[in-house]
């Protein structure tokens, strides 16, 4: 069976969804910019350490958040509509985020 290429593949997003994503991410990368400064000036280790946990934490939460939407939106009318391998994608997919 001939897998198809999952790279066209598209979910339109409500404009509340997108802001608020957009949102989250715009946040971790200033973040980011955060700890490219605090390298800049010399930061203590820990200080750097505990502002990477934040950075890491906030890309956890994000991700939590897609996943629960993909679930709810995609994963439930692929199920409805009689696509079993959405199961199995959803399944290969949690084992990836560990």
């Amino acid at each position: 069976m001939e897998k198809s290429c999952q790279c066209a593949r598209k979910k339109k997003r409500s404009e509340a969804e997108e802001k608020s994503l957009l949102n989250r991410l715009h946040r971790i990368e200033g973040q980011v910019r955060g700890l490219e400064k605090m390298i800049g000036e010399d930061a203590y280790c820990v200080d750097i350490l505990l502002q990477v946990s934040a950075v890491r934490e906030a890309l956890n939460s994000f991700s939590r958040l897609l996943l629960e939407e993909h679930i709810n939106s995609c994963v439930v009318q692929d199920l409805q509509a009689g696509k079993k391998e959405a199961a199995e994608e959803l399944v290969m997919l949690l084992r990836k985020m560990r």
